[in-house]
């Protein structure tokens, strides 16, 4: 039975939202639905910590001199999608010591069957799993630490992220057994909750519509990058995969068709609309028409992030003293927190 099955969620602190990214590759359009957009929104009715996760990054090679070109590049894709540093924290993930400092005391709280269950490890390491770096194996026991350090209650997941949510609870409620105040008092941390993806946050490749989108695919042709211009967008949409026949008419026709479905879903979510409302619109046209249509649609709503983007990257200075400052007032909520977690554990002198 895991821990979660035992302890109540009794913490009584403030409602405070984390999420991080990788500074690796070039976000992209399915970031953007599926992550930016929700924090722009997220912003205005939650605590909200966002962070540039550069520790996780050097679970595998990282190139040193373009590792913190890359975490200005997701910071500024952040602030271009409508996070706003004067209402949430945007920072570098090591630039907080709480987050370093916590995944070591939780790596002395959380069980090896615990971590070995995890899918992901399985996934990245491939069949070389001994020649795998420790980090890369220990990397949700961090990513728990990411979350509690704030003892943030809600963290935005998606599927392939939930069973990582399931060990930061796991977790959690481990550490609240163990040296909770009063002995056993399950409220220490809180037990983080998901916010499950809405529609439109799950984006799949333009060449393969059975695949998520991914920075990491070998064809820049699989995704819209956020720096993408219009002409480039055009193109891409021009070019994305689809079966034979037309435009269906109705969303049960969708099924089976993962190209055009997907196609759909990208014009419904960035025009605000529905998949029904899409197709009432284009039943029955031909692909060509349909994908011209729908890069106008891309094209509009994504100029403004484009832009704003490329602005914040030519200017990498007003770039660091934003994440500076959030890193300062991430530091004075963890700060506190990590006190009272080493005073608890029982260190000399806390």
């Amino acid at each position: 039975m895991s821990a979660t099955d035992t302890s109540p969620n009794s913490y009584a602190g403030p409602d405070r939202v984390f999420s991080g990214v990788q500074p690796t590759g070039s976000l992209h359009l399915g970031n953007y639905l599926g992550a930016l957009k929700k924090f722009a929104r997220l912003q205005h009715d939650h605590d909200c910590l966002f962070a540039i996760v550069d520790l996780h990054a050097i679970t595998m090679p990282q190139e040193p001199g373009q590792l913190a070109n890359q975490t200005r590049h997701i910071a500024a894709a952040f602030l271009a999608a409508g996070v706003q540093p004067d209402k949430a924290l945007v920072y570098a993930q090591s630039a907080v010591p709480a987050h370093t400092e916590l995944a070591w005391y939780f790596n002395c709280t959380a069980r090896m069957g615990w971590v070995q269950r995890m899918t992901q490890f399985k996934d990245k390491s491939g069949k070389n799993a001994e020649a795998a770096s420790v980090g890369l194996f220990t990397y949700p026991v961090l990513q728990a630490a990411d979350i509690l350090a704030f003892k943030a209650t809600h963290v935005p997941v998606g599927e392939d992220q939930k069973q990582h949510l399931e060990l930061s609870r796991d977790i959690a409620a481990k550490f609240n057994r163990d040296f909770g105040e009063p002995a056993g008092a399950p409220n220490f941390f809180p037990l983080p909750e998901p916010m499950i993806d809405g529609p439109g946050a799950r984006v799949m490749s333009l060449r393969d519509g059975t695949k998520k989108m991914s920075k990491s695919d070998p064809s820049d042709a699989s995704r819209i990058n956020l720096t993408d211009d219009a002409d480039k967008i055009a193109k891409k949409i021009r070019k994305a995969k689809t079966d034979t026949g037309h435009v269906p008419e109705t969303v049960e026709e969708l099924a089976g068709r993962p190209d055009i479905a997907n196609l759909v879903g990208i014009y419904s979510a960035l025009s605000d609309t529905t998949d029904a409302d899409v197709l009432a619109q284009h039943a029955g046209s031909q692909f060509g028409p349909f994908k011209a249509a729908l890069a106008d649609v891309v094209v509009d709503a994504m100029r403004p992030v484009s832009e704003l983007m490329r602005r914040y990257l030519a200017d990498p200075d007003e770039l660091d003293r934003i994440m500076a400052r959030s890193a300062e007032a991430a530091r004075d909520i963890s700060d506190p927190i990590m006190a009272d977690v080493r005073r608890i554990i029982g260190f000399h002198g806390n």
